[in-house]
């Protein structure tokens, strides 16, 4: 094999070609997409997995396979080259959700994973350039907190009157696959890469029962290549249709804000929005979409009606306006009372299921879970949020480590020196600034 090293700035290079042809040529298909999946880009799409979330699949651990890696990636390549390569079922679980239901996830095998990141490092070197800057789900550099962070300034600063928060009912089981492969030809035009595609699509689904299902929609969550169509899916059905269609035939201003699935527009007046909540269950249902109702409506939120009871939630985030010290209104933001209680049932389990660990896993854990929070949570304005949390799982720390024996192990001040010793971190502001423009 050539230089290694070389290879892969070679293949970086060529990756920000793409982005620039497709930056400066919007209607621009590319014709050789398959042909850019070489060693080089396996072996990237290898070192970019997070391998310590990732699953190992039913034949063949992560470790067995980084043995020998230069060959198994070799191997993987002229399967690809020679066009023998097929994807494998899909490894469905269950985890889950806030409401009792469970969450379906789709595990791919461990090839499929790299390969599966090869392509989406191709298709976000394009769509990158297509993307709109109210798109912040998946994408690389941005977050949920930029999402939080920008919708706040935009409601704060902007000239808006009203809130359409809106949920899509079941969306990654839901995509129309000729729809989103329709959607990709028109940037890509090359029948080997978006049959590498459609392969994913369609690969079975291994139930845990053991009975597999063939898939005539979605894309499965937990599948790499997911959050990418997901993106370019919305990207056509939402976010290009707001800017290029909606906006311009508005009275009024108004901006949208979407994280994956999860989406909020905000209109200056109320015609406007009353316009857009009819025609958007339409444009939803044209692409094989369905809006919730129960989580799907339009609220007055102005600084002219600030009250806690206004509010709307969004990525975890209560939205309300209310004044300040000084009397002046502003865009509140606190943790979701369903989040907060959700977080603390989680923890309090936790808490007790592993009461009996030694002290120094025990609580080096506890501060990962408690550090974790913070860093999401602990946004300007939420303090108040954050510390009750921070109380309550010291809370049922103290109670549950004095039930680890008969005798009661401490009381508050030995509790005290002790949350002291092993150092435990308390809250702390963890939101950075940003630079924000106003949207015109």
């Amino acid at each position: 094999m050539p230089n290694k090293a070389g290879q892969e700035q070679h293949k970086q290079t060529s990756l920000q070609g793409i982005a620039r042809t497709a930056g400066y040529k919007v209607t621009h298909r590319f014709r050789n997409l398959y042909g850019e999946i070489d060693y080089a880009l396996l072996k990237m799409a290898w070192d970019r997995l997070n391998k310590k979330s990732m699953v190992s699949d039913r034949d063949l651990t992560i470790k067995e396979y980084a043995e020998h890696l230069e060959d198994n990636l070799l191997k993987l390549l002229e399967r690809l080259k020679a066009k023998k390569y097929k994807a494998r079922l899909i490894t469905r679980r269950y985890i889950p959700k806030e409401s009792g239901k469970k969450r379906p996830l789709g595990i791919p095998t461990l090839e499929d994973k790299i390969v599966q990141k090869a392509a989406s490092m191709l298709l976000e070197a394009i769509y990158e350039q297509d993307f709109k800057d109210s798109s912040y789900g998946y994408r690389p550099k941005r977050s949920a907190k930029d999402a939080v962070s920008d919708l706040t300034f935009q409601l704060q600063y902007g000239k808006y009157g009203y809130i359409v928060e809106a949920d899509i009912k079941g969306f990654f089981d839901n995509i129309d696959h000729d729809l989103l492969l329709e959607m990709l030809a028109k940037r890509i035009n090359d029948r080997a890469f978006l049959n590498l595609i459609r392969k994913w699509l369609k690969a079975g689904v291994l139930e845990p029962e053991g009975m597999v299902i063939h898939p005539e929609s979605g894309t499965p969550q937990g599948g790499i290549i997911s959050p990418i169509l997901a993106n370019i899916y919305l990207h056509v059905v939402l976010d290009k249709w707001f800017e290029e269609e909606i906006k311009p035939r508005l009275r009024g201003k108004a901006i949208i804000c979407r994280y994956a699935d999860d989406f909020v527009c905000a209109f200056q007046y109320k015609y406007d929005v009353d316009r857009f909540y009819e025609v958007l269950p339409k444009r939803m249902g044209k692409y094989g979409l369905e809006l919730e109702e129960t989580k799907t409506s339009v609220l007055r939120f102005s600084r002219f009606h600030p009250s806690r009871k206004r509010t709307f939630s969004f990525l975890g985030f209560e939205f309300y306006w209310f004044p300040d010290r000084e009397g002046t209104a502003r865009v509140q933001r606190r943790t979701s009372p369903k989040k907060q209680q959700a977080a603390l049932r989680r923890i309090k389990e936790w808490i007790r299921k592993y009461r009996h660990l030694p002290k120094k896993k025990y609580f080096g854990t506890l501060k990962r879970k408690l550090q974790g929070h913070y860093n999401y949570y602990f946004i300007r304005g939420n303090s108040q949020s954050v510390w009750s949390f921070y109380r309550q799982v010291m809370y049922y720390v103290y109670k549950w480590l004095n039930r680890r024996s008969q005798r009661k192990s401490y009381n508050w001040n030995t509790f005290k020196l002790l949350l002291q010793w092993v150092g435990l971190p308390r809250p702390k502001l963890t939101e950075k600034k940003r630079r924000h423009q106003v949207a015109l």
